[in-house]
């Protein structure tokens, strides 16, 4: 990948003047410290288009909402607030550091400086930060864009998959998205994570992000190889087809392709009343029929999900 030079701080300038909302998010701050971070920063650097700006308060988040405008929704726990306003989506966080009272649980938090905010995050490639409020320049202090230039995933410290389990799948999801080798040190500690210390429906959500991502196939793999997310044999192929078919008629507009490539992967997905339930024994059971009329074809489907005819 090729990042975009960032040495000179006019170029810098120029490239967050182009983000859509940046004028309206500084306006709204006044002299009040605030930097773009984590994703915006790395997609600025690889040329990727976004629609939502995460940014860093060092201050209150949530005033900062209220300013801005628009919807906004507080999480006063995290000390966060997202606000929709003119088709865009503004993530506010105070700076922070996080501590984990067990291995998966939800972070406590307390204010704290940039620096100790950006250690706190997953990734080196999502732990640089961009000032709004002051001359641009990046800041970088855990060699994230170094990362980018190479293309690599890597953790900021040890106990990272320990604190967070699912940053683990975030891992493979990240390799899967920007063809990034997770490198060998992120790698072995993956291998290690143990996702029963975070609750199913938490796992369940990455596993629907990852399944919304282009290289879905590539990111389940590398779970299945780190003995992360067993694939069923076949849902390999079997991804891509469903992906490939839920954008084409008559499936597209009524079956979710996300639902549906989330079931491929891992052979569930979520059921009517809660829970999970197994679409890929009712999708092998529908495929071993032998209707020998229509009539008895249309028998078999009826009350069937568009994931399991899929």
């Amino acid at each position: 990948p090729a990042a975009s030079p960032t040495d000179d701080p006019a170029r810098v300038g120029e490239l967050v003047d182009a983000i859509p909302g940046v004028e309206r998010i500084r306006d709204a701050a006044g002299a009040l410290p605030i930097y773009l971070v984590g994703g915006v920063v790395r997609d600025l650097l690889l040329g990727r288009e976004r629609s939502d700006l995460d940014v860093v308060v060092e201050g209150d988040a949530e005033a900062l909402a209220r300013r801005l405008g628009g919807e906004a929704i507080g999480y006063q726990r995290f000390a966060t607030a997202k606000v929709t306003l003119e088709g865009l989506e503004f993530d506010l966080a105070r700076a922070r550091a996080e501590s984990y009272a067990r291995p998966g649980a939800l972070p406590d938090v307390r204010p704290a400086t940039l620096h100790e905010d950006l250690a706190r995050r997953d990734f080196s490639i999502n732990a640089m930060a961009i000032p709004l409020h002051a001359e641009p320049e990046l800041i970088d202090p855990h060699g994230g864009r170094a990362d980018l230039d190479s293309g690599a995933i890597r953790l900021l410290h040890e106990r990272s998959f320990i604190d967070d389990p699912t940053r683990a799948l975030r891992a493979a999801r990240y390799s899967a998205r920007f063809s990034f080798t997770v490198d060998p040190g992120t790698e072995r500690l993956a291998r290690e994570t143990d996702l029963s210390t975070v609750s199913e429906d938490r796992v369940e959500a990455e596993l629907l992000k990852l399944a919304a991502e282009p290289r879905a196939r590539a990111g389940f793999e590398q779970l299945d190889a780190w003995g992360l997310v067993a694939l069923p044999e076949g849902s390999s192929e079997l991804i891509d087809a469903v992906a490939a078919l839920a954008q084409r008629a008559p499936w597209q507009g009524e079956v979710d392709g996300v639902l549906a490539v989330h079931a491929a992967a891992t052979g569930r997905a979520p059921g009517a009343a809660g829970g999970l339930r197994d679409m890929l024994g009712a999708a092998r059971e529908l495929a071993a029929a032998s209707p020998s009329r229509p009539s008895q074809a249309v028998e078999l489907a009826r009350g069937r999900g568009g994931i399991e005819l899929i």
